[in-house]
């Protein structure tokens, strides 16, 4: 037999399923038939791409044509005798190596936690005889047996279903078990989460039995699409990686071109050819940045663990600066924008309508009609409802005993959000939010229980689309009963009205249909509630029997809220020029009504749904990309689309998930955020980032920190460039102009070491500026030297480069004897540059000016630059270092001189931008001047 194609399954009726799939829909295939089947289609299990070896793995960290420069510089550098220099750059090669091959052997392994929610063994019917068979040799046609707790083996048909519901939320994203039918639906184009009749590999039966025929087996099945668009999905490089690259590239081509021009004027004004060389190569070693992955690497580990403060946690490092240039956040609805615990919030009885408050699964919280507040345990409807919905109720509401730690801490004001609920249910999502709405008007399941005891249930079944229970208490028995409104009011022939029980007349039905139009407007999940006294004698063994002359008592609205700190996560992103996009498994009508609650949804912004995003090819999903932000009812297919049509656009996208159906998307996107406490393995394993509390704010929280982890690397490029062009540039002028050399070798070299290290790592943990999150997301094209960096850089290296030769000829001038006055020049020389990088360092903090941060609020810098300046000094006054160094000590009016020189790079500038911030301002401030004399502020 040849591999099964794909069909619309759902459409078939239990007939043409066996004729299609050669099978008896009672026996099941012969377990010669299996076997013959098994060979042809191969096992039930999801097969894995052939990876690189972790040997391969790691010998690929070090292909980066920064590494092998790095690796040349250490080679120059251990010729020269610098060791120090040379085992600094090894270190910072095998720690970035290192690191990048661990977090691809970690990602790869996304297939693995896949492979494991496939079941390891069904229950199958072959030739008439139930038996147990490894789950990895189910075929298309064999009929398999499930029940309560049975992970699904493959994808079904079901053809046989007795109150059986699934959870499919890892699927499809439907936040609640779905209720399985066997009948043939006829819609030809259905989502996943819509076709009742199948079940599909790796789903978890939540209640009830059922049988299936199996239709699709290993990577045939949804799950097996799933897998094969993860290994197919390539990760795309960050941001920060591309244009590190670039810069690495840029700067060595630079730096050697510069050192050989040097050299060869060097040569050209006399200077003897070996000294030139040193110096050029020197130079070189100077300008290459070797220490830029080392300072990267701290700042995003550094970055790594405030985020775990803000209950973010980071997988891949390059991830954390690829946040901060987000200009798209997807996210899914359920348990990230909303608390995922369905809640009652509105009541409807006897024409009255009453909010309720309260959040999650804390029973607390008041009944409000029209701002005032209704006695709970007085109102004798609001009374009737609760005690149906309680009585009508297999769901448990628990106390969870709260560890003692919270207790004895006092917990930081972010942290106060995000510890768990002390209440949690037990069972079905919806008759939880029942219990906690009786709990609230004094109603507890303990009470209840202790008054009615349960005789009968007929349960919840699809067709029914209700649930009723038959109770016995001391005045006799009560059936209550709840569900789908417009259906239930069939089954009544009196309605609770004012208190009084009357007939339930055309004019009061419309009324019960209309209020539960509203609700359902509003996503409300709405169902309604009856009951009946029974008499003593009366039969009740079937629902047809029991359920009838039923009294309508009312309407109960629930829904998943919505976080309470979304709202101004949202705001938050709107400001920084972040986009929200909000895509889930749950209907249109819910998805619009929380969209439009948190301001995801403007009011000319679009939802589509995932027919019509079926219909769209990629030029169209292109077009409207911009434009939507709700995507309800999609399918995994669907999700990765959305992420690459908005890749596509130029956007940097983040993209949240906790189902198995979100791990393509969750992996192809530039930022893959997954839910620590409802994601699924196979998510976390696919993501950069897993959210430890699945909260929305979180993610705001996480790019507001990539974005100050990316400014300080800005910074730190900054001053490392603008420092390697003042020490260029002061060989390269000098040689120009015939004069000595105004450093030796190795001073460039302690320059390179001691000045781009301390003061630069200390750059690296920078706070942020106060205005950060009130700027648009950078581009992902954009150039690191974009917004004035590269002018900074220049103009402040070459003001370096000029005051450093500036101060060597004033010494070189103003002394006698040849050597004398040489040797003491270039100290000169040597301190007025290490001096003013010192100094420039403190102006790299701002993207302003010097003067526009505290100067001792990095105590880190503060710190850095002290110990530069002991190191300088121990070398200028050190007997036994001066020899080694060629410098001499320095006077008094020597530092003068220096201080004058290496101040005159930052100072200048800094009153410059000051001075044109000022002129700026005072423009701006006529202007406006003018322009509200114009036109006069109504307010």
């Amino acid at each position: 037999m040849t591999v099964v194609e794909a069909k619309a399954w759902h459409q078939l009726n239990e007939n043409e399923l066996a004729q299609k799939l050669g099978t008896d829909a009672r026996k099941g295939l012969s377990p010669e038939d299996a076997a013959a089947r098994l060979q042809s289609c191969g096992l039930n299990e999801l097969a894995e791409k052939q990876g690189e070896s972790p040997l391969k793995l790691l010998l690929n960290q070090f292909k980066d044509f920064m590494v092998l420069v790095l690796a040349g510089a250490t080679i120059i550098s251990g010729l020269l005798g610098e060791m120090l220099d040379a085992l600094t750059i090894i270190a910072i090669i095998v720690l970035n190596g290192v690191l990048g091959f661990y977090q691809e052997y970690r990602a790869e392994r996304s297939l693995k936690a896949l492979k494991a929610l496939s079941a390891p063994s069904a229950k199958v019917i072959r030739g008439g005889s139930l038996e147990i068979v490894p789950a990895s040799h189910l075929v298309p046609g064999d009929l398999v047996a499930l029940e309560s707790g049975d992970r699904v083996p493959a994808d079904l048909r079901l053809i046989e279903c007795n109150h059986c519901t699934i959870e499919e939320a890892a699927l499809t994203g439907e936040s609640v078990p779905v209720a399985k039918v066997a009948g043939a639906l006829s819609a030809a184009e259905l989502p996943l989460g819509d076709r009742k009749n199948c079940g599909y590999l790796g789903t978890m039966v939540t209640r009830g039995t059922a049988k299936g025929v199996v239709t699709m087996t290993g990577m045939e099945t949804e799950m097996g699409k799933i897998a094969d668009l993860i290994q197919q999905t390539e990760e795309a490089e960050t941001p920060l990686q591309k244009r590190l690259e670039q810069l690495g590239k840029i700067l060595i081509g630079l730096a050697l071109a510069l050192t050989v021009v040097v050299v060869l004027a060097g040569i050209l004004h006399g200077q003897p050819l070996y000294g030139m060389f040193l110096a050029g190569v020197s130079l070189a070693v100077a300008a290459i940045p070797e220490g830029l992955p080392a300072i990267v690497t701290i700042a995003l580990a550094l970055g790594v663990q405030r985020m775990i403060k803000r209950r973010a946690i980071v997988r891949k490092l390059p991830s954390v600066e690829t946040l901060g240039c987000a200009s798209v956040i997807c996210s899914d609805k359920t348990g990230t924008l909303t608390q995922n615990k369905m809640t009652v919030t509105r009541l409807w009885m006897g024409g009255r309508t009453v909010e309720v408050s309260g959040e999650g699964y804390e029973p607390s919280g008041q009944f409000l009609e029209q701002g005032r507040p209704v006695d709970g345990k007085g109102d004798s409807a609001l009374k009737r409802l609760t005690q149906v919905a309680a009585l009508c109720n297999n769901a448990e509401l628990q106390e969870q005993q709260a560890s003692d730690e919270p207790r004895r801490r006092k917990p930081a004001k972010e942290e106060e959000q995000v510890l768990p609920s002390r209440w949690d249910v037990k069972g079905d999502p919806t008759e939880g939010a029942l219990l906690v709405l009786a709990a609230k008007s004094g109603v507890s399941r303990r009470s209840i229980d202790s008054l009615y005891s349960r005789v009968a249930e007929f349960p919840f079944d699809a067709e029914r689309k209700r649930m009723s229970v038959v109770v016995s208490h001391q005045g006799g028995r009560l059936l209550c009963t709840k569900g789908a409104p417009d259906l239930l009011i069939e089954r009544c022939s009196y309605i609770l009205w004012d208190g009084n029980v009357v007939p339930f007349t055309g004019t009061l039905r419309g009324k019960v249909l209309q209020a539960n139009e509203e609700m359902a407007g509003d996503a409300l999940r709405v169902l309604g509630f009856a009951y009946r006294d029974l008499k003593s004698v009366e039969p009740c063994e079937s629902d047809e029997q029991a359920e009838k002359g039923l009294v309508f008592v009312g309407l109960a609205g629930m829904i998943d809220p919505p976080r309470r700190e979304v709202f101004d996560a949202v705001v938050k992103t709107r400001q920084a020029g972040i986009k929200t996009v909000m895509i889930t498994g749950d209907h249109r009508t819910t998805a619009e009504a929380i969209a439009r609650q948190l301001g995801i949804l403007p009011k000319d912004g679009r939802a589509i749904s995932g027919a019509e995003l079926s219909v769209m090819d990629d030029a169209q999903l292109d077009k409207v990309a911009d434009d939507v932000f709700v995507y309800a009812r999609v399918s995994p297919e669907h999700k990765l689309r959305i992420v690459q049509a908005l890749q596509r656009k130029g956007h940097v996208v983040a993209m949240t998930g906790d189902g198995v159906n979100d791990a393509p998307a969750v992996k192809a996107a530039d930022i893959g955020i997954a839910m620590g406490i409802t994601g699924t393995d196979v998510t976390k394993e696919a993501s950069a980032f897993v959210l430890a509390d699945d909260n929305f704010a979180s993610i705001v929280s996480a790019v507001e920190e990539g974005r100050g982890i990316y400014e300080n690397i800005r910074k730190f490029i900054r001053y490392l460039l603008a420092s390697n062009v003042g020490e260029i540039l002061t060989m390269f002028i000098a040689m120009m102009l015939a004069m000595p050399l105004p450093l030796i070798p190795i001073q460039i070299l302690w320059v390179n070491l001691v000045t781009d290290g301390l003061p630069a790592m200390a750059l690296g943990v920078d706070q942020a500026e106060s205005d950060l999150m009130r700027h648009p997301p950078r581009s992902a094209k954009e150039s690191i030297f974009s917004r004035r960096l590269g002018w900074k850089i220049i103009s402040r290296g070459i003001l370096i480069g000029l005051c450093t030769l500036a101060a060597f000829a004033v010494a070189l001038g103003g002394m006698t004897g040849d050597g004398a006055t040489l040797v003491h020049a270039q100290t000169v020389a040597f301190a007025t540059l290490v001096l003013a990088q010192l100094i420039h360092v403190f102006d790299c903090r701002s993207s302003r000016s010097i003067f526009h941060r505290r100067f001792f609020e990095n105590k880190f810098l503060v710190l850095a630059v002290l110990s530069s300046l002991l190191l300088l000094l121990a070398v200028l006054y050190v007997e036994p270092l001066q020899p080694i160094f060629k410098t001499v000590p320095l006077s008094l009016r020597d530092w003068a001189l220096v201080f004058v020189a290496a101040g005159i790079p930052t100072f200048a500038m800094g009153i410059g931008s000051v001075w044109g911030s000022s002129r700026r301002r005072r423009r701006s401030n006529r202007v406006s001047y003018g322009a509200s004399s114009a036109r006069p502020v109504v307010r």
